[in-house]
Parts: C-alpha cells; structure tokens; sequence
C-alpha cells in the first residue's frame, strides 16, 4: 500500500514535470505532483470515453497521462488568465 502511493508520487511528478516542459510552465516539485495526478485522472478519463485503455505503467498510459496534464495545464491557463511560460 505505501509502495503504491509512493510510486503514484514519483510517476505524478515526472508526468507533471513532462506536461510542464511542453507548456512551458513553470512550478514547483508540489505542484508539478498534483498537476500529474489530475492530469493522469482527466487522461484516462477521456481516453475512456473514447474507448481507449491503457495500463498505469505502460508507454501508452504514460502518453494519455501527459495528455490530460497538458489538458490541466491549458484549462488552469484559460481560468486564471496567466500564461506562466519561460523565455526559451
């Protein structure tokens, strides 16, 4: 039980931190955890309205997770206004 929650931590910061690298947002290690497990949550909830499953550990569910990240990453932009993006 503990290993799970550990894991969905370190696969929710990596998914996050991905997602923020194609934004081009910056945040910090918290927030890039949460944005990875809502983002994971609306991926695979949309891939599942499309009739699309994949796995939590697989090359699949890790591009639907980025996915809904990216899809968190643009709605919170669209809400709050701001586009946190760096000079690159």
């Amino acid at each position: 039980m503990l290993w799970n929650i550990i894991i969905s931590i370190a696969v929710g910061a990596l998914i996050g931190w991905i997602a923020g690298a194609i934004m081009r947002s910056r945040g910090s290690i918290l927030r890039n955890i949460i944005i990875g497990i809502i983002g994971s949550a609306v991926g695979r909830f949309i891939a599942g309205l499309l009739g699309i499953s994949a796995s939590t550990v697989s090359l699949g569910g890790i591009l639907i997770s980025v996915g809904g990240a990216c899809i968190v990453i643009a709605f919170a932009r669209l809400i709050t206004g701001r586009y946190n993006r760096t000079a690159r």
